[in-house]
């Protein structure tokens, strides 16, 4: 009877422990790198808005000096 009451306490104890030294702690960190991913998206987003891919065209690229593009020759 009592070893009953033993083995209880025990798997008590280690339930509290794992979930606040292990579980707790994981589950902050997680929300806390969520956070933060976040924050560094909407930095980013603000540094360089998004750009429509249907409005540029070939034509916008600036071709200076005497460079040519690149052409794969098939022989």
């Amino acid at each position: 009877m009592i070893l009953r009451y033993i083995i209880w306490i025990f798997v008590i104890y280690a339930l509290y422990r794992l979930i606040f030294d292990v579980i707790i702690p994981v589950a902050r960190v997680s929300g806390q790198m969520k956070k933060k991913m976040r924050e560094f998206q909407d930095t980013v987003q603000k540094q360089n808005p998004p750009q429509d891919p249907l409005n540029q065209t070939k034509d916008t690229k600036q071709k200076t000096g005497d460079y040519i593009d690149f052409e794969e020759l098939k022989s």
